[in-house]
């Protein structure tokens, strides 16, 4: 009698609440929050496609890297400053977490032959002291071009039409200077013409007219030789950059730490 009165009452519960209830389809749907792009992912995107757009091939390689990979094959002394433990996180005597995506250049040269042309972006990690423009961990894109007749007039036309198409500005110019990588030879230093001012002077170039966006160079010969190819008979450039420093340029991010901050305000920005 219990179970037979509890169905009554439920059965008459349901159809009052039938009776009463009224759908108005007129009243508008609710608004469905969209997601938002980081704007790293943003630029990232953008220079992958680009690049690809040129022929480039996409290719990565592990975060946890070795020795050999991260620094012998790339003509690192063994007493260079950048093996030691205040500027790199070392897993093991052997083993680290990436300090360059070079490393990934290493392991495609050791499987493939000339000539390629390739980038590797990805996320690398230095032991530094954290603040506004250095994280402890940033992601890179570098590209490796090697044929059998290159130069670094080649590299500069390469750079040139990359950050044109990345900045959408035409009147973009890139400059060398002479600098010192233990990978390349001879190293340059990469600058863009700065494209709020068009090389006047601002804030944002520091007055100079000119904004430092990488390091390149020619491939060392001794980089050749740590992947058997011949390095008289092959000719290579390489440059990387910092995509972060890249994200703080194109939009005016003044702190490389909102980056990776989990506020939804810096996000939002960029839907």
């Amino acid at each position: 009698m219990i179970e037979q009165k509890k169905r009554e009452l439920s059965e008459k519960e349901e159809m009052e609440s039938e009776s009463k209830e009224k759908i108005d389809i007129t009243i508008p749907g609710h608004k469905i929050k969209k997601g938002a792009l980081h704007p790293l992912t943003h630029i990232l995107r953008r220079s992958v496609d680009i690049f690809t757009s040129m022929g480039f091939e996409v290719v990565f390689g592990p975060e946890v890297e070795d020795e050999f990979h991260n620094f012998d094959a790339l003509n690192i002394p063994k007493d260079h400053p950048a093996r030691d433990m205040q500027d790199t996180f070392w897993i093991t005597n052997k083993l680290l977490l990436r300090t360059q995506t070079s490393a990934v250049q290493i392991r495609y040269m050791e499987k493939n032959m000339p000539p390629f042309r390739i980038i590797s972006p990805g996320r690398v990690f230095r032991r530094e002291s954290i603040d506004a423009t250095h994280e402890v961990q940033f992601y890179q894109l570098e590209c490796l071009v090697v044929e059998k007749k290159l130069s670094l007039a080649n590299l500069k036309f390469l750079l040139e039409e990359f950050f044109k198409k990345l900045i959408k500005n035409n009147k973009l110019s890139v400059r060398f200077r002479p600098s010192y990588f233990p990978f390349v030879e001879p190293g340059v230093e990469v600058d863009l013409s700065c494209f709020k001012c068009g090389k006047k002077g601002c804030s944002l170039c520091k007055h100079t007219g000119w904004i430092e966006v990488g390091g390149a160079g020619m491939v060392h010969p001794n980089v050749f030789k740590s992947v058997k190819l011949d390095p008289r008979e092959y000719k290579g450039f390489a440059f990387g950059m910092g995509i972060d420093r890249i994200a703080m340029i194109t939009y005016g991010i003044d702190d490389i730490r909102l980056f990776y901050n989990p506020d939804l305000r810096v996000l939002n920005q960029f839907k």
